[in-house]
């Protein structure tokens, strides 16, 4: 990956320092306390938490909601969670410096995270030492987007990248060095953005260089040309395309169709160790999910997460495409919730396996872990399928809500590609640009 000029990128004060800086979700006082109880339930000894205090991380992004509703909608109090933090992280390294400190030591015990990032935290890849982690629940299943520049409009950048071949061609006139901005090496933007140019023919590292940078400040970014497209969560895309500073060239899932995204994930060692209290977040994520979904909901979670203590953003920024309703920004609105983001809708919370199967399949195929890597064993160790199924019935989620199989079956994407669950290695194959 190539390096970053510090002077050419504008950073979060203070995202690139100590992984122990932390922001208190409601920390700001400027704002009306919107939190509304639910009353507390008969909690019977056999199920109170071992502990009642729990410090999660999230990221300013739309997908983080269900964890910020369990917190103002009274649900992990509603468990027995009494005493839990939801704690803003400045951008994913932060989210995995604290994780890996824990809160023994100053920093968290899970978060709203990139799926892909607890496995590679657990195999020890992107942490000093491993870090072995628990994938609890699936936050969300689609709601990013791949944006560019308005510089580029006229190019009409749409489903098909080889449009991009346009955008260098004028940039390259200008000597510009041309850069794709996703948010973590590795991670799910990572990735959308690697598979979405390579299905058009463009070669990732090669013909455009792919940069990290803090979700929160991708607009900012492209404001000042740094960046000649990006691939980040809502509501950053909307953002862009309200401030007139650039469009989006689709949402992930025209890419996948109900794709998965973000996971809720914690410390392997935090979860063995106060097992009920896992249980009773897990409750509160997976009731705040159904919230989250509910249409009558939408307005309400949008203004709960819109406020300074939270993202942030104007609650413009968020609703539409919570909603479904996408303006691209170059002349298109579509109004379609099925490829909006869904947080319960179409099993979105339940953890596939197989869907974790795919993005390791993918970071073998960009170099992030070695090709020989068990991807099934780890797989099996990181992901807990069992714990999300004891919750989801302990909530009173019917059987018929509730997955029989870990795989979700053979997945197509936008370009035909087809990835069969049980055969990883005919995909990886089957690819013509890899570095794997």
């Amino acid at each position: 990956m190539s390096k970053l000029s510090r002077r050419k990128f504008i950073l979060t004060a203070g995202a690139t320092a100590a992984g122990t800086f932390l922001v208190h979700g409601c920390a700001n006082q400027n704002n009306t306390a919107t939190q509304t109880a639910t009353p507390a339930a008969d909690i019977s000894p056999e199920d109170a938490p071992e502990i009642t205090t729990a410090k999660l991380g999230f990221i300013a992004l739309t997908d983080a909601a269900p964890l910020i509703i369990a917190k103002e909608k009274g649900f992990f109090t509603k468990y027995g969670m009494t005493d839990v933090e939801v704690l803003k992280q400045a951008s994913w390294p932060v989210t995995r410096d604290n994780i890996e400190l824990g809160s023994n030591r100053g920093g968290i015990d899970g978060a709203h995270i990139l799926t892909p990032m607890p496995y590679l935290m657990t195999m020890g890849t992107i942490t000093q030492q491993p870090v072995p982690m628990y994938i609890l629940a699936r936050l969300n299943v689609n709601g990013q987007g791949i944006s560019i520049s308005n510089n580029y409009k006229d190019a009409q950048v749409r489903l098909d990248s080889s449009r991009m071949q346009q955008v260098f061609a004028q940039a390259k006139s200008n000597n510009k060095q041309l850069n794709a901005a996703m948010t973590f090496p590795g991670g799910t933007h990572d990735l959308w953005m690697r598979y979405w140019l390579a299905a058009g023919g463009i070669e990732p590292e090669k013909d455009i260089s792919v940069v990290p940078i803090p979700p929160p400040q991708m607009v900012a970014n492209m404001k000042i040309g740094a960046m000649e497209t990006f691939c980040v969560g809502e509501p950053w895309n909307a953002q862009l395309v309200n401030q007139e500073q650039g469009y989006t060239a689709l949402v992930t899932g025209e890419l996948w169709k109900n794709h998965p995204e973000k996971a809720f994930a914690m410390r392997a060692d935090w979860v063995d160790q106060n097992p009920k209290a896992a249980q009773a977040l897990l409750k509160a994520v997976l009731e705040a999910q159904q919230w989250c979904d509910r249409p009558e909901n939408k307005q309400e979670m949008c203004e709960i997460v819109s406020q300074n203590r939270w993202f942030r953003v104007p609650v413009e920024d968020i609703i539409d495409r919570s909603q479904g309703k996408i303006d691209y920004g170059d002349g298109r609105i579509v109004e379609n919730p099925d490829i909006a983001m869904k947080f319960w809708t179409d099993n979105a919370s339940y953890p596939y396996k197989s869907h974790d199967l795919w993005f390791l399949t993918e970071d073998i195929r960009w170099g992030y872990i070695p090709a020989d890597t068990d991807t099934k064993a780890l797989v099996d160790k990181v992901n807990r399928s069992d714990l999300w199924k004891e919750a989801a019935k302990a909530i009173g989620v019917s059987d018929a809500e509730i997955p029989t199989s870990d795989s979700r079956g053979v997945e197509t994407f936008f370009d035909g590609v087809a990835f069969d669950p049980e055969n990883p290695q005919a995909y990886l194959d089957s690819l013509k640009i890899k570095k794997a």
